[in-house]
């Protein structure tokens, strides 16, 4: 996006149509027809697929979920997070603790592990009101770092059971359903249900003057505030709504793993949420959708390229993406669409 688009009265005046990026209209019939052909597409594809597949793909869509509130924080805002791997780890083990050792439903544990993280990301995000750039990344970065060693800290242990982690069991499929599903198809509508949700209020949240707002900050700051734009309390409610995306994309995947270990929320699982939003395109809604699908199954496909050097097939991978896409996969589609509509 280029900061000439961004209007100063647009942030202070509701715009005259609704936008979904700034400066483009609202969904259209064709539109609205195509996101419907894709739910059937998905509703459909669990059960032409095996139990496997069915996993992988509810690991792609509560990655989704997670890469669509880092977009909403580096991508629409402008604050960098190599660290959002720490609220996914926070929402994974509130799920946890609370169906090991509270006996909570698995359904009630997702909004809780979502308020839980809109507490903590707003928390950090106070502090962080003073760093930008680099500095944002690195405070960041270190807490991505500590959440995996404060996990393990005995004096939580009770809680997370320390290096051990905890097993949860995976909840069985509604008996009122009338179909009848297995416990991972039922996992996936658990969590493509949750998905839709999410991006729904995602889209509204983006499309409007937040939208234009977080932009404005991203783009020009200090214009932003001479606007009359509450910089500050922008940026902080955006690293709580972003935080708590991530943690219900974690208890969803906890969920759905069936288990939760420190060590599956490594710094390198932030830096992955990093890849996804500049593969899938910063900016996008829909470029969560696809940069999750690329670090679920490109490193499974680099895997069986090469046994002996998966991570240097991912990273050729990686490169040619960045090459062919420099705007990311929902940037080239768009540019695409608009050379077809064009001619």
């Amino acid at each position: 996006m280029k900061t000439s688009t961004m209007q100063s009265p647009a942030i202070s005046a509701p715009a005259a149509a609704p936008t979904t990026r700034i400066g483009q209209p609202a969904l259209g019939r064709g539109k609205i027809i195509g996101l419907a052909v894709l739910l059937v597409i998905a509703c459909a594809v669990p059960f032409v697929i095996g139990n496997y597949r069915v996993f992988q793909l509810t690991m792609a869509l509560a990655y989704a979920i997670a890469l669509l509130g880092l977009n909403m924080l580096t991508g629409f805002n402008g604050q960098i997070s190599l660290g959002h791997g720490a609220f996914f780890a926070i929402g994974a083990y509130t799920a946890a603790i609370l169906m090991d050792k509270a006996n909570f439903p698995y359904w009630a544990t997702i909004p809780l592990a979502g308020l839980v993280c809109l507490v903590a990301g707003f928390l950090f995000g106070l502090p962080a009101l003073r760093l930008e750039g680099l500095y944002l990344a690195l405070a960041t970065f270190a807490l991505g770092v500590a959440m995996p060693q404060i996990l393990k800290h005995k004096a939580l242990e009770h809680y997370t059971g320390g290096a051990m982690g905890l097993v949860i069991i995976k909840p069985e499929a509604p008996q009122w359903l009338p179909l009848t599903l297995s416990q991972d198809q039922w996992l996936y509508f658990f969590t493509l249900a949750w998905a839709i949700v999410l991006f729904f209020v995602g889209w509204n949240l983006l499309r409007g003057r937040i939208g234009r707002a977080l932009v404005a900050i991203r783009d020009q700051p200090i214009a932003a505030q001479a606007m009359g734009v509450n910089t500050a309390m922008y940026k902080s409610l955006t690293f709580g709504v972003s935080a708590c995306y991530t943690g219900i994309a974690g208890a969803l995947a906890a969920i759905g793993v069936q288990f939760a270990s420190p060590d599956s929320f490594s710094f390198f699982l932030s830096l992955t949420f990093v890849v996804g939003i500049v593969v899938g395109g910063l900016a996008s809604i829909s470029g969560a959708l696809y940069g999750a699908l690329f670090i679920q199954f490109i490193p499974n496909i680099a895997d069986d390229i090469s046994k002996a050097a998966p991570w240097a097939i991912y990273g050729v991978f990686l490169i040619g993406f960045m090459y062919v896409m420099p705007g990311g996969v929902a940037g080239a589609i768009r540019l695409v669409r608009h050379r077809f509509l064009k001619r």
